[in-house]
C-alpha cells in the first residue's frame, strides 16, 4: 500500500481546532502536547488519525518531512 501524500499535507495545512494550541498548525504542535494525547488518548476520527501520525513522525526524527512540506505549500 502507497503512503497517501495527503495526509502529509493535511498536516502543513492544518489548524488545531480546539485546544491549548488552537489556531495552530498541526505540524507545529510541539511533541510534549502529542505525547500527553498519546497517554491520554488521541481523538475519535480523522483529527485522531493526524495527530497520532504527527506523533510517530515527531519522535521518530521524521519531522523534517513536514518541515520541507511546509516550505513547498
Amino acid at each position: 500500500m502507497e503512503p497517501d501524500p495527503q495526509i502529509l499535507l493535511a498536516l502543513v495545512r492544518q489548524r488545531m481546532p480546539f485546544g491549548k494550541y488552537k489556531g495552530q498548525l498541526l505540524c507545529d504542535l510541539p511533541v510534549h502536547y502529542l505525547e500527553w494525547f498519546q497517554r491520554e488518548g488521541f481523538p475519535d476520527g480523522k483529527l485522531g488519525m493526524q495527530l497520532a501520525t504527527l506523533y510517530e513522525i515527531k519522535i521518530n526524527g521524521l519531522g523534517e518531512i513536514l518541515y520541507k512540506l511546509k516550505k513547498m505549500k
